[in-house]
């Protein structure tokens, strides 16, 4: 009973959407750090400019006491709206969305589209196979030697059948 319960075990892990997955998931993981690094060392500092830059430090009070203990950091008094760490999570999820599209899902779509191109369209006719092109030849030069305009495809499968003059 446990060798089938280890051998179902191993079918999942080697399937490939599993195999996929962890992989998505690591390079995801790396990818939030660059992000993260983008966002920490050149938003931050263009933001900066402008003020801390920490966006953490950006923060709004609510009521009209508010107050922070000194030694600790901490809010002691009021109620504070830290929206600077929101700003912050929302810059870092748009650039994480701008790379995704700009650098994965845009080429992807155009690779996409240029194969979609190459292969034939559904409700094109399809070429003529050699038989149906040596078909509707037979068929013109039958026609000509008979001098009707359309002349009937014999079914006997020979070519036709020469005049003679006597």
């Amino acid at each position: 009973m446990s060798k089938g319960v280890l051998q179902g075990f191993k079918e999942f892990l080697m399937r490939g959407n599993v195999i996929e997955l962890a992989v998505a998931v690591v390079v995801g993981a790396a990818f939030t750090n660059i992000v993260n690094a983008v966002v920490k060392g050149i938003i931050n500092p263009i933001v900066g400019a402008l003020g801390s830059q920490n966006l953490d430090h950006y923060q709004s009070c609510l009521t009209a006491t508010c107050a922070k203990d000194p030694k600790t950091g901490a809010f002691a008094d009021g109620i504070y709206i830290l929206w600077g760490s929101v700003l912050s999570a929302a810059l870092t999820f748009l650039i994480t969305a701008a790379v995704v599209y700009f650098l994965m899902i845009l080429p992807i779509n155009k690779w996409k589209e240029r194969q979609a191109a190459k292969q034939p369209v559904d409700g094109a006719p399809a070429d003529p196979t050699e038989i149906e092109l040596l078909t509707e030849i037979r068929d013109a030069l039958i026609a000509q030697r008979t001098g009707s305009p359309s002349a009937p495809a014999p079914t006997s499968g020979t070519i036709g059948t020469q005049k003679t003059h006597e």
